[in-house]
């Protein structure tokens, strides 16, 4: 289970593979100057709800993984998360699609 960490205050875990997925997603949009809402929702064990934290271009932001492996890359999840980054609402985690057969030569963010 990895940490994404806003600001050095605001944190939340999730799961290295998808952490990975949101961190392609984040750093296209900020390489982009397109500033950007990500919410997510809160564990039941700290009383559950939802945060939103604004992404920009001075955020701080840290993605804590506990593996040290890059996992593969499904493009079809990237395009998920970057519809909804690019949404009103914005970013939010959404369940990984099925790979499709063409994903499996991606290997990480090199590949991109």
């Amino acid at each position: 289970m990895g940490r994404f960490i806003y600001e050095g205050n605001v944190r939340t875990e999730v799961e290295d593979r998808a952490l990975t997925h949101l961190q392609l997603v984040i750093t296209a949009k900020l390489r982009r100057a397109e500033p950007f809402n990500f919410t997510w929702r809160e564990d039941q064990s700290i009383g559950g709800g939802r945060t939103t934290v604004w992404l920009h271009a001075s955020s701080s932001l840290v993605y804590r993984f506990l593996g040290s492996r890059q996992p593969s890359i499904n493009r079809r999840w990237i395009e998920a998360l970057a519809f909804t980054a690019n949404s009103p609402s914005g970013l939010y985690l959404v369940p990984e699609p099925a790979a499709l057969p063409s994903d499996e030569k991606l290997g990480g963010p090199a590949d991109l």
